[in-house]
């Protein structure tokens, strides 16, 4: 369990405000080695409508991402949460379903109201979508400029890496693929049987083109032996 960074009391999943001392905690990266860049923001925090820090993470060489200073949401560029997910949580050789529950069953914020926020960049609302099969983190996705992540949020991805969350999403993925292979192969193999049949070219076994054909038949011997 996080605690806070200035009365060392325990804090809930999903809370960065101490509910003894008041203080609002980081409980992403409060106690992770960054710097601020030198080159500032033009970015925007979609909840407080102010610029965000440009803040380095120096995995292996220079990581940027955008940090609001007053909520503490961080915006990853695409691809850039898979890349911060790998650096930190490595050696992950099984998928524990009962521990994944778990979390996320700690983690799950009831009553929370849905809200559409806007793209630091672009200002476009973005979509809300599930990041990995059962992550139970929803975040805010621009297509063409990345996602939000509110605070917490990056902590319960790296505790669902660690269960083997990475591990059980890439597995839907193989399954879903394997899944789309043989419904094309049966729809191959299942043609031909189709057309014999008449099913699925409705207008080429019909009595009016039974007819039309009968007819270019007809019309072929006339001038055949004319």
């Amino acid at each position: 369990m996080k605690r806070c960074l200035s009365c060392s009391a325990p804090l809930p999943a999903n809370t960065n405000i101490c509910h003894y001392c008041g203080t609002r905690n980081d409980v992403d990266l409060g106690r992770k080695d960054y710097v601020l860049h030198a080159t500032a923001s033009d970015r925007i925090c979609p909840h407080c409508d102010q610029v965000l820090q440009t803040i380095d993470l120096h995995l292996q060489e220079n990581f940027l991402i955008e940090r609001c200073a007053s909520c503490y949401g961080l915006f990853f560029d695409p691809g850039e949460i898979e890349a911060l997910l790998e650096s930190s949580v490595a050696g992950v050789f099984d998928i524990n379903i009962q521990l994944l529950r778990n979390i996320n069953k700690e983690r799950y914020a009831k009553n929370q109201k849905v809200q559409y926020i806007k793209c630091p960049v672009c200002r476009n609302f973005m979509r809300r979508v599930n990041f990995g099969h059962r992550s139970g983190v929803v975040v805010d996705r621009c297509r063409e400029h990345g996602v939000w992540l509110d605070n917490g949020e990056i902590a319960h991805l790296l505790e669902w890496k660690k269960a083997g969350g990475q591990m059980l999403h890439e597995r839907q993925l193989r399954r879903e693929r394997e899944t789309g292979k043989n419904r094309k192969r049966e729809s191959w193999r299942g043609s031909p049987v189709d057309v014999a049949a008449g099913h699925g070219y409705p207008e080429l076994f019909s009595g009016r083109a039974d007819e039309e054909l009968l007819s270019m038949v007809s019309t072929a011997i006339f001038r055949l032996f004319r």
